[in-house]
């Protein structure tokens, strides 16, 4: 019988499952964001049936709005997906994009925290992420932290 090939060459640390995990739950909640206005508004039931715009002004009625941050959150779910994917395929890309996109979204959730109504699970899974990955590991990883001892690529 012959031994079986390995498939992974690089080996995976803890903390890039954990991140892994943590951007699967982002994915959940901004697919909760996605529907819950919809939901909220009867889309499904009774399809856009109204103004999306106040007739003479450049607001959004409610039904307008919340198609809005539906879009939104739709995109950042799709985002997201193909974040997961780089980051899984360990490549480079996905790392910096990854820190970018925690970094604004743990600003953008702190300003909800002091202004208006905080989502502490995207608050402590942007912070999990966050110190997941300034671990060294994860960025030796990544290629983006070198040893000194480490030629320069």
């Amino acid at each position: 019988m012959q031994k079986r090939k390995k498939v992974w060459t690089k080996k995976r640390s803890p903390a890039v499952t954990i991140i892994a995990w943590g951007i699967v739950l982002l994915f959940a909640i901004r697919l909760y964001e996605f529907f819950e206005p919809l939901i909220r508004n009867q889309v499904f039931r009774n399809g856009i049936n109204g103004p999306l715009l106040e007739p003479g002004a450049f607001m959004p009625t409610p039904l307008g709005a919340a198609l809005f941050f539906s879009a939104v959150y739709l995109l950042l779910s799709v985002a997201g997906l193909v974040v997961l994917i780089g980051f899984l395929r360990m490549k480079r890309w996905s790392w910096v994009v990854l820190m970018a996109w925690t970094g604004a979204s743990l600003m953008i959730t702190l300003i909800n925290y002091f202004y208006s109504h905080p989502n502490y699970l995207v608050m402590a899974s942007n912070t999990i992420i966050a110190f997941a990955l300034n671990q060294a590991d994860v960025q030796r990883l990544f290629k983006i932290r070198t040893d000194q001892s480490e030629p320069i690529r």
